[in-house]
């Protein structure tokens, strides 16, 4: 079965977004943001909310700004024809290679499991990811922790006062003093 991962940058105080909404601590170097594409390689379809959704449209039409690099492009080839799924009630219609939820977010993962074929459900925002935590359909959380402290925001973890066990599966340290934590939910067997 296809796993559902959340994965985004993370201030060391655990938020996405600073207090004044912005992200700009969050710009990869060339080494976290090769990680990133290899990473996006995995995943076979992208659940987002309709704040990140707006914020990744700039992909879709980035292959034509004539600065991009070699790895951006790639980046670019990559998300592009990845599907995509935006959840909003205020969008009437999306862009590229997305489609507007029909159902809610847990028939949606779902169908989107029952699926034949390979890769990850990504999930991208908090809001999205929050919800998709309270229906406990989280199987990983992916968090690539900047060494900064923002203060406040929009945090990565939702606040529900719920206990989650999680068991580590990866880490990795990069050169920049960015530090990629891995875990997977630890679910309980039913008797």
């Amino acid at each position: 079965m296809r796993s559902v991962t959340y994965s985004m940058n993370v201030s060391l105080d655990g938020y996405i977004v600073g207090p004044d909404g912005r992200f700009d601590w969050t710009a990869p170097d060339e080494e976290v943001f090769r990680f990133w594409i290899d990473e996006i390689r995995e995943v076979r379809v992208h659940l987002m909310g309709r704040r990140l959704y707006e914020t990744m449209l700039y992909w879709e039409t980035a292959d034509q700004d004539p600065s991009l690099d070699d790895a951006m492009l790639e980046w670019t080839s990559l998300w592009k024809p990845l599907p995509k799924v935006v959840f909003s009630t205020t969008l009437s219609t999306v862009q590229g290679n997305a489609r507007l939820a029909s159902g809610g977010l847990a028939e949606e993962i779902e169908r989107l499991r029952a699926e034949p074929g390979e890769g990850d459900i990504a999930i991208g925002g908090a809001t999205l990811a929050a919800q998709a935590a309270a229906l406990d359909l989280i199987d990983e959380y992916r968090a690539m922790v900047h060494p900064v402290l923002v203060g406040g925001g929009i945090p990565f973890f939702p606040r529900d006062e719920r206990r989650v066990d999680l068991e580590l599966v990866e880490t990795r340290t990069f050169s920049s003093r960015f530090v990629y934590l891995r875990h997977r939910v630890a679910r309980r067997a039913s008797l």
